[in-house]
């Protein structure tokens, strides 16, 4: 009987362990982490005229993140994909249910292997990322378009764009307004500037929107005072300069001037970029600026963060990949935006370490519980053994 008591304590223990290890790593880790960040108040925004005044229930609350790169059937182990998908799913379902954002955009390369992907295997893709990225009617999800998703400048066509826009229900260059702020959306993989047919149709759709934006912002000037010349017909947007969001980001020659922690890696900060490839070309970089002159950029692609200023007067910052596959301590931006101001804070992930090590040392607490019930019972046995041994001898 106390044998069998002991087996089950012991079990009870292990079982307590490995579960306990578990459900923190799986499902707990993300609450605590989450709950360190809040939504930046406008009062200390930045981007504006100056101080606006308005309170965080009169701006956007938006979440923004980045390089998702859902595995696919060619690249993807099924228990890497079972892994980084539970990852983010866990981190972005959290993260609703904490932070409730009114809109939350994710900066391309969705899939990582759209560019060649069968239909079967894309249906699938899209069917995970439904999964992972399910959302109430209270929030409103916009994807934009990234080179693993459509493929490179020379690998993407007609069929790939369409099929990538059908599913998300829009296209994939266009503005999307909210309380009076403009969300400017960029087909950047198209903005080759090599006349290709996609290219054109990009470009042409990014010049009207550059001169209803421009309309709009005189039409407000003017006070009404009737249709501008060159403007008729244009759309109106509200009279303020457009937050730009693209997967690529805007032309630097590198990470060199990028800091914290979660800027690349020391050794890759001085590797130049190749434009058309790493970033937007120097020339589709200021023609954007030009047209738009964004009071914000916001970029994904190089999977690390960075903060750049373009110009001295155009910001940009680059979101880190939300997967655990591309870094150990993903994270995304949240941002307050108003017509006239905006606030930036980031949100950082569990790190894949610390999940690492609470596992290691869930292992190392087993394996000593294991070791000493066996030396526990060993001892026993050779107890009970001695004193057999001894009453034997008396008689």
């Amino acid at each position: 009987m106390p044998r069998f008591s002991v087996k089950w304590v012991v079990a009870v223990v292990l079982i307590g362990v490995v579960g306990g290890a578990f459900f923190f790593c799986e499902y707990l880790i993300y609450f605590p982490t989450i709950l360190k960040c809040a939504w930046p108040k406008i009062s200390h925004a930045r981007g504006g005229e100056g101080i606006d005044g308005h309170s965080v229930d009169s701006a956007v609350r938006a979440m923004v993140l980045s390089d998702t790169h859902l595995l696919g059937a060619v690249g993807g182990h099924w228990f890497d994909k079972l892994r980084r998908e539970w990852q983010m799913e866990r981190a972005f379902q959290t993260a609703l249910w904490l932070l409730r954002p009114e809109i939350v955009f994710i900066l391309g390369d969705i899939f990582d292997e759209g560019k060649w992907s069968s239909q079967k295997h894309w249906e699938d893709d899209v069917r995970r990322f439904h999964r992972m990225f399910r959302h109430s009617t209270d929030t409103e999800l916009v994807v934009l378009v990234g080179n693993h998703d459509i493929g490179f400048h020379y690998e993407m066509d007609w069929f790939k764009l369409q099929r990538f826009e059908k599913v998300f229900n829009a296209s994939s260059t266009r503005i999307v307004t909210k309380k009076g702020v403009n969300f400017l959306l960029v087909n950047s993989v198209a903005l080759h500037g090599d006349g290709c047919p996609i290219c054109q149709s990009v470009e042409k759709e990014l010049i009207k929107l550059s001169r209803d934006l421009n309309c709009s912002l005189q039409q407000s000037a003017q006070s009404g005072s009737g249709v501008m010349d060159g403007c008729e017909g244009s759309q109106l947007y509200p009279p303020t300069p457009p937050i730009m969001l693209q997967h690529y980001p805007l032309y630097r020659v590198s990470d060199a001037g990028c800091t914290g922690q979660d800027a690349a890696p020391p050794e890759e900060r001085h590797l130049l970029f190749r434009e058309k490839y790493d970033v937007l070309s120097k020339e589709a970089s200021q023609r954007l600026l030009q047209w738009f002159k964004p009071r914000l950029i916001l970029s994904g692609h190089t999977h690390s963060g960075c903060e750049v200023l373009h110009d001295n007067k155009y910001p940009e910052i680059s979101v880190p990949s939300f997967s655990w596959r591309n870094r150990n301590n993903p994270s995304f931006i949240l941002a307050t935006v108003s017509p006239s101001s905006y606030t930036l804070s980031k949100c950082f992930l569990p790190e894949e370490s610390t999940v690492i090590s609470v596992y290691c040392s869930a292992g190392a607490c087993l394996l000593l519980l294991f070791l000493a019930h066996c030396l526990w019972m060993k001892g026993l046995l050779q107890c009970l053994s001695l004193c057999l041994l001894g009453k034997h001898k008396s008689l």
